[in-house]
């Protein structure tokens, strides 16, 4: 199917006008998915941080998405198998506030490569003893630790004081271990890339890490739910500035996240757009591959623009 072909209905759940027009009426662009390599979880809004700009609205107790049990990973990962899955990625919240992560993780590395996206404070400094197993596992298993900042009073401004601090220590432990890690960082604005990346490369270095650790910076995304204003993507943008090539490195032509909500499980077109139901594509792999995913959200202007990706996975 080319890019210009946007199919509507066809036995599809109802979804918003919005999802396939324009304010003025375009018809919007969209990305098909192609294969299904990389398979999220996300594992509950849940965390033991209340950061202001979490792109989830995360923080202790939340329950917008409820806590991801094992009984509801097991068939999406049995599944997922079937589909030629390559990676399973897991977000939050803070993944380690879920009691169930260690064993849907070991159940997980029998089979393919797993991510953790993690704080590295409390939650996972207290279950350092029980990630020592999974050093054993067939599969490999590899933690990206949120660092807002190369300072630390600018990463404590929103994380609470004392935070960058344990964080580098519960990236050292997972380093110390045999644990791949890598960084990720939020866009600094007015300072040149290379200028960032000498910063960070001290800080590893002051810490006793490699100073190259690989790191990943993101444009801001903003909380869920909020209004924000972004540039709309139209069929005529993803043929006009896109090639196939490209369109297939759009995270939603090659990845799901599966969430759980109202005690339900949903798989929907990315990591970051769990705040809109239009994009809950089904509740098995199948279905969801199945949807041609709209360019509504206005973070899918992040990946037109940037090329933006939450996968580390080498394509």
């Amino acid at each position: 199917m080319e890019a210009t072909d946007f199919p509507v209905g066809g036995g599809q759940p109802s979804r918003s006008k919005s999802w396939y027009v324009t304010a003025d009426e375009k018809p919007r662009g969209f990305i098909r998915a192609h294969v299904l390599e990389e398979l999220w979880f996300h594992t509950g809004t849940a965390c033991n941080l209340s950061c202001p700009f979490c792109l989830e609205g995360s923080k202790p107790g939340d329950d917008r998405l409820q806590l991801m049990r094992f009984d509801d990973a097991r068939p999406y990962i049995d599944e997922a198998l079937t589909l030629g899955i390559r990676q399973f990625s897991f977000t939050g919240g803070e993944p380690f506030v879920n009691k169930d992560l260690i064993r849907i993780l070991d159940y997980a590395l029998r089979h393919r490569p797993c991510m953790v996206l993690t704080n590295a404070t409390e939650p996972l400094i207290k279950r350092l003893p029980q990630l020592h197993a999974l050093l054993e596992c067939p599969q490999p298993l590899h933690f990206r630790i949120s660092l807002d900042h190369f300072l630390a009073e600018q990463h404590d401004k929103n994380r609470g004081e004392g935070m960058f601090s344990m964080a580098l220590d519960g990236l050292n432990a997972l380093h110390a271990m045999g644990f791949g890690v890598s960084v990720a960082s939020q866009r600094i604005a007015g300072m040149p890339a290379s200028k960032v990346a000498k910063c960070f490369a001290e800080v590893f270095r002051g810490a006793g890490l490699p100073s190259d650790l690989p790191r990943m910076e993101f444009p801001e995304f903003y909380p869920p739910g909020i209004t924000v204003t972004a540039p709309q993507i139209t069929q005529s943008c993803m043929v006009d500035y896109q090639t196939e090539k490209t369109r297939r490195g759009f995270m939603c032509a090659f990845s799901r996240m599966v969430v759980k909500n109202s005690g339900k499980c949903k798989v929907y077109a990315c990591t970051l757009v769990d705040d809109d139901a239009d994009y809950a594509l089904g509740e098995t792999l199948a279905q969801s591959l199945q949807v041609p995913v709209s360019m509504k959200h206005h973070r899918c202007y992040s990946c037109f623009q940037f090329g933006a990706t939450c996968s580390e996975m080498k394509r």
